[in-house]
């Protein structure tokens, strides 16, 4: 039996609804900040441009050559507004289509070098800043943080030493 398991048992359950709560409010937090921080980037990228298409846009140029019905489950959207939005993206010059040699009916979507050019443009102020936010945190904070987080969003329980159990 995992020994963080084993605690569970004695705690009180109005400090974990509490622990839990503040998680919350942390996530929320930096949820906000990471909008902001979209915000600016697509701002950067195309003035006027809004953080749904940059998102798009950043789907389509860390991952592309991809398909749009790809992108669309990737970032859980409409096919309409997706098809709107890539129009758009490939009006400005920053992603193109071509035919998907796999499937001739699609088409695969890539970020230009225009596009992959501004992208580097928009995202190199903040680059540094989590690696700035963590240089005075012990290496052994970063990757417990690193394993909460995967942890977290794997559904898994991790040991006292961050690392999940699978």
């Amino acid at each position: 039996m995992n020994a963080g398991r084993h605690d569970r048992a004695t705690e009180d359950p109005s400090e974990r609804a509490s622990a839990v709560r503040s998680v919350e409010l942390e996530f929320s937090e930096l949820m906000a900040h990471v909008r902001r921080l979209i915000s600016r980037r697509a701002e950067r990228v195309s003035p006027g441009m809004l953080p749904g298409a940059y998102k798009v846009f950043t789907a389509i140029a860390d991952t592309g050559p991809i398909t749009a019905s790809a992108i669309a489950e990737r970032l859980m959207i409409d096919k309409g507004q997706l098809s709107r939005t890539v129009r758009e993206l490939e009006d400005l010059g920053l992603v193109a289509r071509t035919p998907d040699p796999a499937d001739r009916r699609a088409h695969l979507l890539e970020a230009t070098d225009l596009g992959r050019g501004r992208l580097e443009q928009a995202r190199a102020p903040e680059e540094p800043g989590l690696s700035r936010a963590l240089e005075h945190w012990d290496l052994a904070d970063v990757r417990r943080l690193a394993a909460l987080l995967h942890a977290l969003s794997h559904d898994e329980v991790p040991d006292r030493d961050g690392a999940a159990d699978a």
